[in-house]
């Protein structure tokens, strides 16, 4: 693909997103609503045997879609990883300081905020999280403006954010384990494992193999979708005597999929939120404080004085052709949170209401939109 494909590709993926987003904002608030709900509400189930799947049409999107879109996240990483901007530890340094501080102040912030309230502060790891399609569209529709050493970082530390909260999802968002599917599950991450170092490069067969782990780990209560990083890391990186990688392979057989029908459906399903009877005293609420200024405030400040701090320690130097406004800038981008941090509030909150999911995705949405404006008008700036 040539760059102007992939730049093209960015921006029109990040306007089917927004057209996604507003169109569920509409049905949301218009006499649609009803229709909207019943859609997401439609139970799906697929039963072999003894084996039953039974959810709704949102849960599907969340479990099911979601496990494709992280499977390529983790296959994004492995990349970065074994041959990227992620390969040597003078490339991870500055990144890697920057999600750190990404993901640590926006967590803090947030705390602060709920502290006293054990249920609202399951919500602490919502504002960590940065959309990779939203901040990557945002820097295409820049263009020369920003150059290629900066949006590599913006790249490298999107896929260490993503990193990140696919840990803290392992880690904080699991619900009661099932010992023999998670049995199971290990099993699957078995014969994958086995798979890669026999040097089998049939695709099919890790997916098939795939399935077996995601189904496993749906019933583990781990949520399903760290089945598709398990899938990713598994892929053989191995170039054959064409050049061509399985991984490499089937992160561009997914990236389409993703890009146009992944993630826009994921933020129909999930960004449809219905703002009757919302007055001003929702900027008063703690979660919706502890989102917003996490996002906005948090991100940009974590990361740009970690990479501040880390450029003067010299562990790591400015993206090349790059200025400090416009570091600053690329951190203000990376508190578009969207994606992700819809995603993660759908687990923090789950059992608590539809007030405080009402709340939280309102401040996702209202700190994404200004991170990705407010970004913009810095970046838009030439040197």
């Amino acid at each position: 693909m040539t760059r102007w494909n992939q730049l093209t590709g960015e921006v029109q993926s990040g306007l089917l997103l927004l057209t996604a987003t507003a169109l569920a904002l509409i049905l949301a608030n218009s006499a649609g609503v009803g229709l909207y709900q019943e859609l997401l509400s439609i139970p799906v189930q697929v039963r072999v045997g003894a084996l039953d799947i039974d959810k709704s049409l949102l849960l599907w999107i969340n479990d099911g879609l979601m496990a494709m879109f992280f499977l390529m996240v983790g296959l994004e990483i492995k990349r970065e990883v074994v041959h990227g901007h992620l390969s040597s530890l003078r490339k991870l340094a500055l990144p890697g300081f920057a999600a750190i501080g990404g993901m640590l102040v926006p967590a803090l912030i947030y705390a602060s905020l709920n502290w006293h309230d054990p249920v609202l502060l399951q919500g602490w790891a919502i504002p960590s999280a940065t959309d990779i399609a939203f901040a990557l569209g945002v820097l295409a529709m820049l263009g020369s403006r920003v150059p290629p050493a900066l949006k590599a970082f913006v790249l490298a530390l999107a896929v260490m954010d993503d990193l990140g909260a696919v840990i803290i999802i392992a880690l904080f968002y699991t619900s009661q384990l099932s010992v023999l599917s998670l049995s199971v599950a290990a099993a699957a991450t078995s014969v994958l494992v086995l798979l890669n170092v026999l040097g089998v490069r049939r695709i099919a067969i890790y997916m098939v193999v795939g399935v077996v782990l995601w189904i496993s780990v749906l019933k583990s209560g781990v949520h399903a979708t760290l089945a598709g990083v398990v899938i990713a890391l598994a892929m053989p990186v191995r170039h054959d005597a064409d050049g061509h990688s399985p991984a490499e392979s089937l992160e561009h057989a997914l990236h389409p999929w993703v890009a146009f029908f992944i993630v826009p459906v994921f933020a129909f399903a999930n960004a449809g939120v219905s703002l009757q009877g919302v007055g001003a005293e929702v900027f008063s609420n703690s979660v919706f404080q502890g989102i917003f200024l996490g996002l906005v405030l948090g991100k940009q400040l974590g990361i740009f004085a970690f990479s501040w701090l880390c450029i003067r320690l010299g562990w790591a130097t400015l993206p090349e052709n790059t200025s400090y406004r416009q570091l600053y800038g690329a951190a203000v981008l990376c508190g578009i949170g969207f994606t992700m941090s819809l995603f993660i509030s759908s687990l923090a909150f789950q059992h608590s209401g539809s007030s405080v999911e009402l709340v939280d995705r309102l401040a996702v949405l209202m700190a994404s939109i200004l991170s990705a404006c407010w970004g913009y008008a810095v970046l838009s700036r030439r040197s």
